[in-house]
C-alpha cells in the first residue's frame, strides 16, 4: 500500500458534457404518469424540465471551479484509490473532523459549510469552533476508485477512514456523518481503533424495541409515522439497489434523464420542502450532485453499498462520546429513548425543528451551529 497523496484536480472534458447534452438530446421519454402528485414516482413534466435544464442552461464549468477552489487528493488505501477534500482551518488548534456523505449524495452536499466551519471568525463563531476538514467520497462514489472485488461494506469504510487521518497527520480527531456516512461514523465509534475522540451524527441507527412502544412521545409517535411510510411506501430503491445493484446500473449509466430522475425523486422525498424539491435545493445544486454520479458513471458501483451491507454487515455499541441532531424531514427518524442500545454514551441531543435528510445542504446554518455547540461538549 502506497502512502503517496497526490494532488488531484476535478476535470470533465468538453467531449464528455457535448456527450451528455447529445444524450439528453435524444432521450425516448415513458407516458405520463397517471396521478397529478409524486405517489407514482417523479412527474414527467419535472424531469422533462430538469433535463432541459440541464442540456441546455446548466453550467457545469461553474461548479467545477467552485469545487477546485479547495484542495482535492487521491490516496491508495486498501487497493482503491480514495479522493477527498482537505480543507484546513487557518486556526492551527483547531480540531480535526472527518465528514462521509451518503446516497444519492456527495462531497457536494458540504459546498456551504467549508468556510464557516474551517474559519469560523469570518462566519459569526470564534476560534474554539474550527474545525480542519477531511470530506472524502466513498468508495464507489465521486472521484474515489470503484472497488472490483466485494467487502467493501461501511465497516471497512470506517477502517479506511482511519488510515486516511492517520496519514493526514491527525493522531486523534471527531467524525461526523448522515445516510451512509452515519453507517460508517457509528462504524468509527464502535470500533474505537484509538484515534477517534467521539462521532456526531444527523442519521442516528436506532430503531426500537418492542419496550419502546409503550406510551410514545410526540417525537416518538412522529419517528414511528416515518418509519412506517419509510417501509411501505419509499424504500423500494433500497431493495432494489441491495438486490441487483448491476441490473440497475445498465439503465442509469446509459441514460442521462433516468440517472436525474433516480435521484431527483429523492430530493424531493428527503428534504424539508413545500412540495417541490427545489424549494429546498436549487436547480444547479441538485444537478451539481447528479452530475458527479453522471460524469463518474457510479450508478451501479455506488449502489453497491446497499448490497455490501446485505450481505456482510456488522454492528456494535458505540462506547465514544455521541452528538446526536435529528430533523424533522429526515427518512429514517430516531429517539432518544431509543438510541442507548446503539450510542451508549450519548453526551448531546437535539431535536431541530426544520431540516430533513441532507441537512448540511439543506439547512447549513443549523447544521454549522449544531457542530459548534455539539462539540464543545464532546
Amino acid at each position: 500500500m502506497s502512502d503517496d497523496i497526490r494532488p488531484f484536480t476535478v476535470a470533465v472534458s468538453d467531449g464528455e458534457i457535448a456527450d451528455l447534452r447529445e444524450r439528453l438530446a435524444r432521450t425516448r421519454w415513458p407516458e405520463k404518469e397517471v396521478v397529478d402528485d409524486w405517489s407514482q414516482g417523479a412527474p414527467l413534466a419535472y424531469i422533462q424540465e430538469l433535463c432541459d435544464y440541464w442540456a441546455t442552461s446548466y453550467d457545469w464549468r461553474r461548479f467545477e471551479a467552485e469545487i477546485n477552489a479547495y484542495d482535492h487528493f487521491l490516496t491508495e488505501i486498501d487497493g482503491i484509490d480514495v479522493h477527498f477534500m482537505h480543507v484546513r482551518s487557518p486556526h492551527e488548534d483547531a480540531r480535526p473532523m472527518i465528514i462521509t456523505h451518503g446516497w444519492p449524495g456527495s462531497v457536494a452536499e458540504f459546498m456551504k459549510i467549508i468556510d464557516p466551519l474551517t474559519n469560523p471568525t469570518e462566519h459569526g463563531g470564534s476560534a474554539d469552533d474550527a474545525f480542519h476538514l477531511v470530506l472524502p467520497s466513498m468508495p464507489g462514489y465521486g472521484w474515489s476508485a470503484k472497488p472490483t472485488t466485494a467487502g467493501t461494506s461501511t465497516g471497512k469504510i470506517a477502517e479506511m477512514w482511519d488510515v486516511l487521518m492517520v496519514r493526514l497527520g491527525y493522531d486523534s480527531y471527531v467524525a461526523q456523518g448522515g445516510d451512509w456516512g452515519a453507517a460508517v461514523t457509528s462504524a468509527i465509534g464502535w470500533q474505537a481503533l484509538g484515534h477517534i475522540e467521539a462521532i456526531h451524527t444527523n442519521m442516528p441507527i436506532a430503531r426500537p424495541g418492542s419496550a419502546d412502544m409503550e406510551n410514545p412521545s410526540e417525537v416518538e409517535q412522529a419517528a414511528l409515522a416515518a418509519l412506517k411510510y419509510y417501509d411501505e411506501v419509499d424504500s423500494g430503491y433500497f431493495k432494489q439497489q441491495a438486490t441487483r445493484p448491476q441490473t440497475l446500473g445498465y439503465g442509469l449509466t446509459d441514460s442521462p434523464a433516468g440517472q436525474a430522475a433516480w435521484i431527483a425523486e429523492k430530493m424531493w422525498a428527503w428534504t424539508d420542502n413545500d412540495g417541490h424539491p427545489e424549494s429546498a435545493l436549487t436547480r444547479d445544486e441538485i444537478l451539481d450532485n447528479i452530475s458527479i454520479y453522471w460524469f463518474n458513471a457510479t450508478a451501479a458501483s455506488s449502489a453497491r453499498i446497499y448490497w455490501e451491507t446485505r450481505v456482510g454487515a456488522t454492528r456494535g455499541v458505540v462506547e465514544v462520546p455521541t452528538a446526536i441532531s435529528t430533523f424533522p424531514a429526515e427518512i429514517i427518524r430516531s429517539a432518544r429513548r431509543w438510541a442507548p442500545k446503539v450510542y451508549a454514551n450519548i453526551e448531546y441531543w437535539n431535536d431541530l425543528d426544520r431540516g430533513g435528510h441532507f441537512a448540511a445542504w439543506e439547512v447549513p446554518d443549523l447544521f454549522i451551529a449544531e457542530m459548534r455547540a455539539a462539540f464543545k461538549v464532546i
